[in-house]
C-alpha cells in the first residue's frame, strides 16, 4: 500500500461516512486508515474476498466484469458517494467484479472484520449500506441496458457524467483507450464520439485529460440511463449534512 500524501483529507468527504452518528464514529474512527489510491491500483480481484472496504473521498473506482480471456467492461462506478466491498456486508464474502482505481485520489479503508462486526451488531449504519447497495444494483442494471441499446455517443456521455458526479473538479483523467475498455467498445468509436463532443464545445480533450465545458449540453446528449440511475441514488441516499465528529490528531 502506498504511503498517504500530506494532503489534508476528511472522512466526511465520503457521503456514507458523513452519515455516521457519534456512537458509530467512536467505534469506526480508530480503524479508518487514510490511503492514497493511485490510478491502476487493483483493490480486489474478481472471485476474491476483499481484505478491506474502501470509502473513496477523491478517488474514483471502476467495478469491472471480466471474461476468461482478460477482456473487461465496467458495470459500475464508485466515488465519494459510496464504498468498494459491498460483498462484506451482503453475506457473499467474495466479489464477482474487479475493483480498479480509474481516477487517482485518496480514500479511507476499513478492515473486513470491522465492517462485518457492524453487520453482526445490526447497527443503523447497516440499513444505510443496504440502501447504497440497492442504488448500486440500479446503476449496474442501467449500465447493462445502456451498453445493449444505446449508441457509443450516448454511452460516452453517460460515463463522463458518472465520473463527473464523483469528481472534485470538472476534469477527468482518462485516455480514449481506457474509455473504450470501460465501455467494452472499439477505440475508434470512442475517438469519433469524443471528437463530436469536442467540436460541439461540450468537452476539451488533451493528453489523457477530459475537461467538461458544458455539463448541461452533456446531459442533453446522453440517454435516459444516467438520469434513471441518478434518480434512484438520490432517492435512496439523499444528501446529508456531515455530522460533527472529531478527527484524529
Amino acid at each position: 500500500m502506498s504511503t498517504p500524501s500530506k494532503q489534508i483529507s476528511n472522512p466526511r468527504q465520503n457521503q456514507l461516512l458523513a452519515t455516521l452518528l457519534d456512537a458509530d464514529w467512536g467505534r469506526w474512527q480508530p480503524h479508518l486508515e487514510l490511503v492514497d489510491l493511485p490510478r491502476g491500483m487493483v483493490l480486489c480481484e474478481s472471485g476474491n474476498v476483499p481484505a478491506y472496504a474502501y470509502f473513496p473521498t477523491t478517488a474514483i473506482v471502476s467495478l469491472l466484469s471480466m471474461t476468461e480471456d482478460g477482456a473487461s467492461s465496467e458495470i459500475a462506478v464508485v466515488g465519494n458517494d459510496g464504498v468498494v466491498g459491498i460483498s462484506l456486508f451482503m453475506g457473499g464474502d467474495t466479489t464477482p467484479s474487479r475493483a480498479l482505481v480509474q481516477g487517482a485520489g485518496q480514500g479511507y479503508r476499513l478492515r473486513a472484520q470491522v465492517i462485518k462486526n457492524e453487520v453482526n451488531r445490526g447497527s443503523p449504519l447497516l440499513f444505510m449500506l443496504l440502501r447504497y447497495t440497492q442504488a448500486m444494483i440500479a446503476q449496474v442494471a442501467q449500465t447493462a441496458m445502456c451498453n445493449r441499446y444505446h449508441s457509443i455517443d450516448q454511452q460516452l456521455c453517460r460515463r463522463l457524467l458518472a465520473g463527473l458526479d464523483r469528481s472534485p473538479s470538472d476534469e477527468l483523467a482518462m485516455t480514449q483507450e481506457v474509455l473504450a475498455s470501460l465501455l467494452g467498445v472499439r477505440r475508434e468509436g470512442v475517438t469519433a464520439a469524443a471528437l463530436k463532443l469536442q467540436h460541439a464545445g461540450v468537452i476539451r480533450y488533451s493528453r489523457g485529460h477530459i475537461s467538461v465545458l458544458d455539463r448541461q449540453r452533456l446531459e442533453q446528449r446522453t440517454c435516459e440511463c444516467y438520469k434513471v440511475a441518478k434518480k434512484e441514488h438520490d432517492r435512496l441516499l439523499p444528501n446529508t449534512a456531515p455530522v460533527s465528529m472529531p478527527l484524529a490528531a
